[in-house]
């Protein structure tokens, strides 16, 4: 035997040998026995009879457990999808189709699956910088391996912007591509790379900012979209676009020397644009007036000819009448401004020299 009696162990204290369950051996004694297999299957079996509804066991009451869970599984395929979520469901593993929000049914696992995925909310991505308040380069981390850019002009400018987006089809974004967060992020900095290798330093500086920001955009959502991505871009905003660091100032210098340039040269040509105008007008209005003053003696010329014409032609018809109203008109012409007396010829005979004071005579009427 390979133990001995200790008063203890597989062996009782007469020298029986115990079974593993407390109870002595089969045989009283002799060598060690396995255990009975059918006897711990029957007692299984008669403790699992004990819970039925029956008390005793029998085919109807296991059927109604069966038939009880079976039920609990199929109603747990019911799931609800909420306003802004998308749902996906699997079929052993596999895509089957997506679902609208609301109450749905799916087999339950392990048949089925679904995945629910939030296709309102707006995620972001920053490129150039990281660990930013609301959005912004201020006060980040810079990540120059991401920032810095070769220009159009071959010059290095430093770029930090934002992406913003929003998944389309939750089907696509979650079997098309292993790292979605990750892939916009590459696809974007490589799209702006491909925009600001066109674009001149200058204007990507000033001018072009907003063209920057739209063509790149456009550009990684085409990416995407060849992808199969399943993600829409909302927006991209440039957060800074600068020099590099090193030669900032410099670049500085450089900027504030072309200001000072195109001052002067605004103010030169507000004073061309004063100057000039008025030469012009100056210039219009002499001839204007010499035009009207040209016009003016032809047509006085014109209507004194015309005059003459018609005092001729009357002269021809009654030259008394006309040489007397030629007379009249001219003495009146003549003496209409002058101080006049006026003589009674009658009445000088008598050795007396009539006057009429016709000059105070017209003041008084005056006053």
């Amino acid at each position: 035997m390979p133990w001995k009696s200790q008063g203890g162990g597989p062996w009782d204290g007469g020298g029986n040998e115990k079974g593993p369950w407390g109870g002595g051996g089969p045989g009283g004694g002799g060598g060690q026995q396995p255990p009975d297999i059918e006897e711990m299957l029957r007692r299984s079996q008669d403790r699992f009879k004990s819970f039925l509804p029956s008390g005793g066991g029998g085919g109807r009451g296991l059927f109604l457990v069966v038939l009880a869970a079976l039920l609990i599984w199929m109603g747990s395929g019911f799931y609800r999808i909420q306003p802004g979520e998308q749902g996906v469901e699997l079929l052993f593993g596999e895509f089957a189709k997506l679902t609208s929000p609301g109450l749905n049914y799916w087999p339950p696992t392990p048949i089925g699956e679904v995945i629910k995925v939030n296709a309102e909310r707006t995620n972001t991505e920053e490129i150039g910088f990281r660990g930013s308040a609301q959005g912004s380069s201020v006060g980040g981390r810079d990540m120059p391996l991401e920032s810095l850019m070769l220009t159009g002009d071959q010059n290095i400018i430093d770029i930090d912007f934002v992406v913003q987006w929003r998944i389309k089809n939750a089907a696509d974004f979650l079997f098309n591509i292993r790292d979605p967060e990750n892939t916009i992020k590459v696809a974007a900095e490589s799209s702006m790379r491909e925009v600001i290798g066109r674009t001149p330093l200058e204007s990507a500086l000033t001018r072009e900012r907003q063209r920057v920001q739209d063509d790149t955009q456009v550009l990684l959502q085409e990416i995407l979209d060849d992808y199969g991505a399943g993600v829409v871009i909302v927006s991209l905003q440039l957060q800074s676009a600068d020099p590099p660091k090193e030669v900032i100032d410099a670049f500085n210098d450089v900027q504030r020397a072309k200001q000072d340039q195109e001052r002067s040269i605004n103010e030169a040509t507000a004073y061309n644009n004063n100057i000039v105008p008025r030469a012009k007008g100056e210039a219009q209005k002499m001839i204007q007036g010499a035009e009207a003053y040209k016009e003016q003696v032809i047509k006085d010329a014109e209507g004194e000819a015309q005059r003459f014409l018609s005092v001729y032609e009357s002269y021809k018809g009654s030259k008394d009448v006309t040489r007397l109203r030629l007379y009249l008109e001219r003495m009146q012409s003549v003496l209409q401004g002058a101080n006049k007396i006026i003589l009674d010829q009658k009445g000088g005979e008598q050795g007396v020299v009539p006057y009429l004071p016709l000059n105070e005579l017209m003041k008084g009427t005056k006053q």
